[in-house]
């Protein structure tokens, strides 16, 4: 019988794959909420705590709910008699007048305000919204960092409140409230939306341009408007020249780009592959 032919032997070196290496473009610029000072804070949160007491907005849970159920669980195991006892007994007793149904209080408030993160952001798309009261202790900050850019583009003033949670929450009957919204349509908080404008800092987005910005603006396309009615005697050449260069020093003064920053990326940098063992074929 003729041998089986052998496989040709391999050596001990091995070619080394080389590394992957994933280039990534990381955000060259850091975007944050603009400190908020200290009274400005204390104002904020005692005139916000102040006016949920005057209306009695709460939030209240029927905690007696879950007491029946397993109440009546436990007389569902006794006799029937029992169970038919109990029961006409419940039936017999009327709710009391000052009993409170369980859920929001004036439910005409509810309406007007936007709670948690997920309300708020809803509302701001559909810019349905005046003020936006963000919580400091949020964890992680990713969570609520994407309210800066929407409402600067929906030019709605906010920032970032500290101790929010701890202050308006056991006011209002809730664990926590991480983001607070007011309403177009609100009447009962007219007041203090005025008086807390004014203390919220501006946001500062490079892509985005602030509120005084887009007045300025407006200030100056209608100083244009009134230019170009004045020169009618020019020919329309000259005015979309005249326009142009305008425009251009606008966005050269407003937008200041900053280089991108390359990082590259290497998967399991300290991994050794080991080379796979050679098959060695048994000569009989």
């Amino acid at each position: 019988m003729a041998a089986a032919p052998q496989a040709p032997g391999r050596g001990s070196v091995r070619k080394t794959r080389p590394l992957i290496v994933k280039t990534s473009l990381n955000n060259p610029y850091t975007i944050c909420w603009s400190p908020l000072e200290r009274e400005d804070m204390h104002f904020i949160l005692q005139t916000l705590e102040d006016k949920f007491k005057s209306l009695g907005f709460q939030k209240i849970e029927d905690k007696k709910k879950k007491k029946k159920t397993t109440f009546l669980k436990k007389q569902s195991r006794e006799k029937c008699s029992i169970d038919v006892e109990i029961s006409e007994d419940l039936e017999g007793k009327k709710p009391d007048a000052n009993q409170q149904v369980s859920g929001w209080t004036p439910v005409l408030v509810r309406k007007q305000l936007a709670i948690g993160v997920n309300e708020v952001t809803r509302a701001l798309e559909r810019n349905d919204l005046l003020l936006v009261l963000v919580c400091k202790s949020v964890k992680p900050a990713i969570i609520t960092s994407h309210l800066i850019q929407l409402s600067l583009s929906r030019t709605v003033p906010a920032c970032q409140v500290p101790r929010l949670s701890e202050r308006i929450a056991p006011v209002i009957g809730l664990k926590c409230v991480l983001a607070l919204g007011f309403k177009k349509n609100t009447t009962d908080f007219v007041e203090e939306i005025r008086a807390i404008i004014p203390r919220v800092p501006c946001l500062n987005v490079p892509w985005l341009q602030d509120r005084s910005e887009d007045t300025g603006e407006n200030l100056e396309t209608e100083s244009l408007e009134s230019q170009d009615k004045e020169i009618l005697e020019t020919s329309f050449e000259d005015i979309s020249k005249h326009k142009r260069k305008l425009v251009e020093g606008q966005q050269a003064s407003a937008v200041t780009l900053q280089p991108l920053k390359i990082k590259k990326l290497i998967p399991n940098p300290n991994k050794i592959r080991k080379p796979p063992k050679s098959k060695k074929s048994t000569s009989k």
